[in-house]
C-alpha cells in the first residue's frame, strides 16, 4: 500500500478498533489524510457539569482523539507528549462538536498538531495545541 490517504485510512481503522474511549464517546472520523483528521461528537446529558455545561474534560477528549489520529497517520505509532487546550465558549447539551487537527511540524520523532473545536453553527469552541512522540511500532504490518 503506497498510497498515503489510504496508509491514514487504514491506520485510523486500526486504531479505532482499539479505541474504547473514541467509541464509547460516539465520536465519528469524519475525514482523515497524512497528518489531518476531522472527528466530531454529539454533546449528551452525562457530559454535563454543574453549570450545565459540558464538562471541559469532553472536549479536551475530543480534541485529543483528533490529534491521535492525525499523528498516528503515517503508520507510525505516536503518542501524546504535552497538549494544552484553551476554552473559548460554552458548550450546551445536544450540541455537535467538531475537532480538526492538523499538522504544523513533523521531524524526527517529534510532532506539532493544533486542533480547532467548533459546535454546530461554526463557532470556535476550543484550541488545542498537541505534542506528539513517535514510538517503536506500526499500526499495519510492513507488507500493507
Amino acid at each position: 500500500m503506497n498510497d498515503p490517504s489510504a496508509i491514514a485510512r487504514a491506520c485510523a481503522d486500526a486504531m479505532l478498533a482499539e479505541d474504547a474511549a473514541t467509541r464509547h464517546l460516539g465520536m465519528t472520523i469524519d475525514r482523515i489524510g497524512p497528518g489531518h483528521a476531522v472527528l466530531s461528537m454529539t454533546v449528551t446529558g452525562f457530559m454535563t457539569n454543574g453549570h450545565r455545561i459540558c464538562h471541559g474534560g469532553f472536549i479536551f477528549t475530543l480534541a485529543d482523539s483528533a490529534f491521535a489520529f492525525a499523528c498516528n497517520s503515517y503508520n507510525q505509532r505516536a503518542v501524546a507528549q504535552h497538549a494544552t487546550i484553551t476554552f473559548v465558549a460554552p458548550v450546551y447539551e445536544n450540541d455537535r462538536l467538531t475537532a480538526t487537527a492538523r499538522e504544523v511540524s513533523r521531524r524526527g520523532r517529534g510532532g506539532i498538531y493544533d486542533v480547532s473545536v467548533t459546535n454546530q453553527a461554526g463557532e470556535q469552541i476550543a484550541e488545542f495545541r498537541g505534542h506528539s512522540r513517535s514510538m517503536k511500532g506500526m499500526h499495519l504490518p510492513e507488507s500493507a
